[in-house]
Formats: C-alpha cells, sequence, structure tokens
C-alpha cells in the first residue's frame, strides 16, 4: 500500500512538472485588467512628439484703462456789476435752456452706462484668464501595410518636435496619412478630456504613459531626443493582420465635436477634428504605433486582448 501511495505521489509531480510551463503563462494573465497577457508577447512600438505649448509664454490680456468720464463745463450765475450803473444788465436765453439741459443729461447717462459695461468686460476677461483646454486621443487599428509602418517612422525622423509649429505639422501629416488608408480601417477609440490649462497637461502626461506602456519602445522622438532600440528581435507571426496607431493631441479651446458611436464616419471627423490645430492653439501632440519593428503585425486576438474597448468600425 505505501508502495502505491508512492508511486502516486510521484506521478503528481511528474505531471505538475510537464505543466510548468503552463502555469508560469497563465499567471501573467491579468484578469482585473485590460486582458493583456505579457506572456503572449507584447510587439515593439514608436512613438513621436512633444509637449513645448505648455512651456510656451501665453499672450496676456491686453490691460484697458477706462478713458475718465468727461466733465461738462456748468454755468455760472451772471455777476452784477454795481456802481456806477445803479441797475443789473438783463440776459436774455433763447428757448430757456431746457432742451440743451436734456441733451447735456442724456449724454451724462450714456457715458455712465458705456462705462458700466466696460468694467463689466474686464471683470469676465479677468476671471476667466486660463483659457479651457482640451485633450484628445484616437485610436486606431488598420490592416498592416509595410508601407505605412515605413512612412510612420518616416513622419517621426523628420519631425519637428520643439515648436508648436512642428507638433501641428506632425498631427496634420498622420491625419493625411491616415485618411489615405480609409480602406483598411477596421477598429478605432475616440476619447476626448476638456479641463483647465493646469490639468491639460497633467491628463496628456497620463494619456501618454498610458499609450507608451502599451508596447516594448523600440523607438523614441521626444522633444529633439531619439532613442533606438537597435537590438530588438522582431516577432513576426503568420496571423498576424493589424497595426495600432494612436493620436494624441491637447489644444487652447475645444476641438470641433465628433458623432458617436465611431464608425468609419466618426473616425474621419475625428481625423479632420485633429488636423484642426494650429501653432496658435497646439499644446502637445504625441504620434504612436505599433508594432513598429519590420514585419511585426499585431494579431485579432492580441488587438482585443491588450485595447478592449476599441470599437467595431
Amino acid at each position: 500500500m505505501l508502495k502505491g501511495m508512492y508511486l502516486v505521489r510521484v506521478g503528481l509531480l511528474v505531471l505538475l512538472w510537464s505543466l510548468s510551463p503552463l502555469l508560469s503563462d497563465l499567471a501573467w494573465v491579468n484578469p482585473g485588467g485590460a486582458g493583456w497577457s505579457l506572456a503572449l508577447s507584447q510587439r515593439s512600438g514608436g512613438g513621436v512628439g512633444g509637449r513645448g505649448g505648455f512651456s510656451s509664454p501665453r499672450p496676456a490680456l491686453p490691460r484697458v484703462n477706462p478713458s475718465p468720464t468727461p466733465s461738462l463745463p456748468l454755468p455760472t450765475p451772471p455777476v452784477y456789476p454795481t456802481y456806477p450803473n445803479p441797475r443789473p444788465p438783463v440776459y436774455i436765453r433763447p428757448g430757456g435752456g431746457s432742451s440743451l439741459d436734456l441733451i447735456a443729461l442724456i449724454f451724462i447717462v450714456g457715458i455712465v452706462l458705456v462705462s458700466i459695461s466696460m468694467m463689466r468686460g474686464l471683470q469676465r476677461a479677468g476671471s476667466s484668464s486660463e483659457p479651457e483646454s482640451t485633450v484628445a486621443r484616437l485610436r486606431l487599428a488598420l490592416l498592416y501595410s509595410p508601407q505605412l509602418q515605413s512612412d510612420l517612422r518616416a513622419l517621426a525622423d523628420m519631425a519637428d518636435t520643439e515648436s508648436a509649429r512642428g507638433l501641428a505639422d506632425l498631427i496634420d501629416n498622420a491625419a493625411v496619412r491616415l485618411l489615405r488608408e480609409q480602406a483598411a480601417w477596421r477598429f478605432g477609440q475616440y476619447q476626448v478630456w476638456t479641463g483647465s490649462l493646469q490639468k491639460a497637461e497633467g491628463q496628456f502626461d497620463a494619456w501618454m504613459t498610458e499609450t507608451r506602456s502599451e508596447y516594448i519602445e523600440t523607438y523614441r522622438h521626444f522633444e529633439g531626443k531619439r532613442m533606438v532600440q537597435a537590438n530588438y528581435p522582431p516577432k513576426a507571426e503568420p496571423d498576424g493582420r493589424y497595426l495600432l496607431v494612436t493620436l494624441l493631441l491637447s489644444v487652447h479651446g475645444n476641438l470641433p465635436p465628433v458623432p458617436t458611436p465611431l464608425r468609419q464616419e466618426g473616425v474621419r471627423q475625428a481625423l479632420l477634428a485633429l488636423a484642426t490645430s494650429s501653432p496658435v492653439n497646439t499644446l502637445a501632440a504625441y504620434l504612436a504605433w505599433t508594432p513598429e519593428a519590420p514585419g511585426e503585425a499585431l494579431s485579432e486576438a492580441e488587438l482585443l486582448a491588450g485595447w478592449p474597448s476599441l470599437e467595431l468600425l
């Protein structure tokens, strides 16, 4: 009997040892998170952008000094000469002066009303000295194209990431390139946040950090600094067929509205809305794509497991 129990224990140990690789893979899965399994293998990714608009000086509101209320000359009482003229002279006012007094009164009231209106306008301008800001993020999953993958890398290499004009041009060029791939659009997601300028930078940083954590960063061009991981081994799979592109933008004011649910027309409107950025209102911008290494592509299982909030277009 003891020999039989010993054999059973040995058999269980051998079974657990044979299943240990599978159990170790399952241990990496986070059921409470986005569903991404690190053991399945994250793909490469690249990003380019900057946030120089937050640190650039903003134009101050012009200081307006209200002009003083004009003072009208008050009528002086007549001076009657004394000796040697025994009688005072007689002054004749045509029309009795009633019409002139009414016009003067209307003029004074008008000046007072204009001054009050100017003061209220300045108070409103002073209370809203910090303009509202918008942060938007568009995720777009397309059918894999080696040409699109290389074009995004070339766009990132040539981008000026240290000026608001360069960041606005980066978003414009990326939007144009993605609009040309409309036939390849399959999944998408569009998010918008609005708030104060002070909080907008934090929201932009949070979304950018989240995006960077979703892949192995093999390329990065941020605010003039470049990083390339040359020793990354590409992980090509036969069922890989998707490329995920993320556009992140922060601007002064609001962006044009985008219809929901997203669908293909919504993606088109979102790209056009992001392309309305200009050197005047652009605060920060970031373009990211995964996979970045040539030949790599996401499978549909990896795409939906890593980004379950994507909408079918």
